[in-house]
């Protein structure tokens, strides 16, 4: 059911049944009398990672779907995971790869077992078995040779099978089998659950970590009045105090702000981690600080935004445009999860939650479809008198179709000529929506001087 020439309804077809697998072999190993391991956030993560397989049949970009394979992988691993383990949360986003390899001893030597518990009866079956495909083998062979008739009954009942299909076969078959070895393997010794405050080295003294984090929150409150005063300032107070233009300034400061906001959030994870909660003083502390750097930090997050949006405006959508402004806005929700956290000061949901935000914009951003949403973005700056790079428009995966439908010719059929050029017939479980739909496009005829991609 896995399809390999390209994503489809196959892939979330193939993960049912690694899903349903791993079910039913712990259903049926499990004592009758042991607490259940999968929990009512199984359920949720195992939604999650199906709704991501999804975006195989849904959507024809293949960036995107490697996106969500990586991001379904990880939500499946804390599906069989269960509840909170003692181990890191790195441990548990990759728990079944790892646990895949440690199983492959424990697995030899159940079929060692078996094989030494088989009866009499089941070797003679087997043997049967072995022999019966070994005469197949040979005279399959010398009887199609000896008729046409009977070659074309056999040649139309096997498939013909080429080798780096087979190979591909191989490949799946074995990734899903170690999958579902290390589920099980997991399931059948899952690790110690975690309590809900685990023991922690702290630091000792408030200063360790207090002084710091008022440098900072000092340092971020400084820049946001800066930020207020060019806001108000305009593009006038820029050439004045900088001698920039308002897209050389957003240009110039987007990734700087993006590596300050990711550092500030690794910062406030260790605060959270190691920074000392037991006096009423020093909860009163991490609340007044981390609650102030979230804050501040959601500032640089929309002073980021508002870069990277008037860097588009002037210059036009793309995708990797697109992915550090939806990295952005997660970073911004992990910082809000940081502020619900400080109210009880209990954070052991924190990582997960900050995974669970990931992938909710990940299905955000495969129901928003971003290259169609990336086209009509740069054709509505054509309608302002901006240039449209066609060729890029070309480049992109038949999910762009509806989108360039609103060119005028020839631009609209030599893009769609680009597009729809690597569409062959989709297999059933290649089967794909948005491919689907490009193929009923009709694609005018080809002008006469060509198709000229990339206007002046």
């Amino acid at each position: 059911m896995l399809p390999l020439e390209r994503p489809g309804i196959g892939v979330v077809l193939t993960g049912l049944v690694v899903a349903g697998a791993v079910v039913h072999v712990h259903r049926r190993s499990r004592p009758a009398d042991a607490a259940p391991h999968f929990t009512g956030m199984s359920a949720v993560w195992a939604a999650a990672t199906f709704a991501l397989l999804a975006a195989g049949f849904v959507r024809a970009a293949e960036w995107l779907f490697a996106l969500c394979v990586v991001a379904a992988c990880v939500t499946g691993s804390l599906a069989v995971v269960g509840r909170r383990t003692s181990r890191s949360l790195f441990y548990e986003a990759v728990a079944v790869p790892v646990e895949a390899l440690r199983s492959l001893p424990w697995v030899m030597r159940a079929v060692r077992r078996r094989a030494e518990e088989a009866d009499g009866r089941r070797r003679r079956v087997g043997l049967a078995v072995v022999a019966s495909l070994a005469l197949l083998a040979v005279f399959v062979p010398l009887l199609s040779g000896a008729d046409a008739a009977f070659a074309h009954l056999v040649s139309s009942a096997v498939p013909e099978i080429d080798e780096d299909v087979f190979a591909g076969w191989l490949l799946a078959f074995g990734g899903a089998g170690l999958a579902v070895a290390g589920a099980c393997y997991l399931l059948a010794a899952p690790p110690e659950r975690a309590g809900e405050n685990p023991a922690r080295r702290r630091l000792t003294h408030r200063v360790e970590w207090a002084l710091p984090l008022g440098v900072l929150v000092a340092l971020f409150a400084v820049f946001v009045a800066v930020r207020l005063m060019v806001l108000f300032g305009g593009e006038d107070y820029l050439r004045r105090t900088g001698g920039l233009t308002a897209a050389e300034y957003a240009r110039g400061g987007f990734w700087q702000l993006g590596v300050a906001t990711v550092l500030t959030l690794a910062l406030v994870g260790a605060a959270l981690r190691w920074a000392p909660n037991t006096t009423a003083a020093d909860r009163a502390w991490q609340r007044a600080l981390l609650g102030a750097l979230s804050g501040l930090s959601l500032v640089l997050v929309a002073s980021a935004l508002s870069r990277m949006w008037t860097y588009q405006q002037a210059y036009g959508f793309t995708v990797l445009r697109l992915l550090v402004e939806v990295c952005e806005i997660w970073l911004g929700a992990v910082f809000v999860l940081v502020g619900a956290s400080l109210v009880r000061l209990r954070t052991a949901w924190l990582p997960r939650a900050a995974v669970g935000t990931a992938a909710a914009a990940l299905l955000a951003l495969v129901v928003l479809n971003p290259e169609r949403f990336i086209a009509e973005r740069n054709i509505d700056r054509v309608e302002q008198g901006r240039p449209l790079d066609v060729e890029y428009l070309g480049r992109f995966s038949p999910d762009v179709v509806p989108a360039v439908e609103r060119l005028a010719e020839p631009q609209r059929s030599c893009v769609l000529r680009e597009v729809t050029a690597w569409l062959p017939a989709d297999s059933w479980t290649a089967w794909n929506l948005s491919r689907a739909a490009a193929r009923e496009v009709a694609v005018g005829p080809e002008p006469a001087t060509g198709c000229l991609l990339r206007t002046p």
